[in-house]
């Protein structure tokens, strides 16, 4: 048996009394501010994870990627014996003749050079100069290809892109000119032109780069000389003359 007060009796009496559009609760309206405000929070958040997303696609296929135009990311890094140098901005580069260019800090030492070596009766030829890390790519592969050579092999005597001097502008190879046959070729050091650099060339600020029996154990290159007459060619080449100083102090 159920018990009913009358209290309830009486209140299901009233609500049946009352419409029942009345009886339910009211729907809740936000106002125009707020409405606004959730629009911009929603959209923000969008714009918020579309730019994460992206960011990590991005990266995730960029990050396997080898780029060759810094070099010296890893300053401590040396590959096959060569050290890594930077390229040089292509507005320090001038043209030593069409199709030749070098750093600019170098030019008057080297027409200089060139007119000194030519009074004594020395003709020298430059044969190049600046190479872009591009350039260099392709010249290490070719050759390497064409003379049926190992990496390692050819890195004895041409640098791999993003780790060869000639990259920083300040480099510069040399040959004779009435001994053409002799050009990038260990026979040059028995040239009159590679005599009269060996004595001379000092004068101007130039350094053979990879002598016989060098630190770097690079090859020997006596076609191959550096310029460090400026404070900046002597940064770039600063690790390179550190090892030929630590070299001599051990002998």
């Amino acid at each position: 048996m159920n018990f009913v007060s009358r209290a309830d009796t009486a209140r299901s009496q009233k609500e049946r009394e009352i419409p029942y559009a009345q009886r339910a609760k009211p729907v809740r309206r936000f106002s125009e501010s707020r409405v606004r405000f959730l629009a911009f929070s929603s959209i923000f958040i969008s714009v918020l994870l579309t730019t994460f997303l992206a960011n990590f696609f991005f990266s995730s296929r960029t990050s396997v990627s080898v780029l060759p135009q810094s070099p010296l990311d890893s300053k401590n890094s040396s590959l096959l014996g060569h050290l890594p140098y930077p390229e040089a901005i292509y507005a320090d580069l001038v043209d030593l003749y069409p199709g030749l260019k070098v750093h600019k800090d170098i030019v008057s030492n080297l027409r200089q050079m060139e007119a000194d070596a030519t009074r004594d009766g020395v003709h020298l030829v430059f044969l190049s100069g600046f190479r872009s890390i591009e350039l260099q790519d392709e010249i290490f592969y070719e050759n390497k290809s064409i003379r049926n050579q190992i990496a390692i092999e050819r890195a004895k005597v041409s640098a791999p892109a993003g780790y060869s001097e000639h990259s920083t502008g300040y480099a510069i190879d040399i040959g004779d000119r009435y001994m053409r046959e002799t050009d990038f070729e260990v026979e040059f050091e028995l040239t009159p032109a590679f005599r009269w650099l060996k004595k001379n060339a000092a004068k101007y600020h130039f350094v053979l780069s990879f002598p016989e029996g060098n630190p770097q154990n690079v090859g020997y290159e006596p076609w191959h000389w550096r310029f460090e007459g400026s404070v900046q060619a002597l940064k770039q080449f600063e690790r390179a003359n550190k090892k030929r100083i630590e070299q001599q102090l051990s002998k």
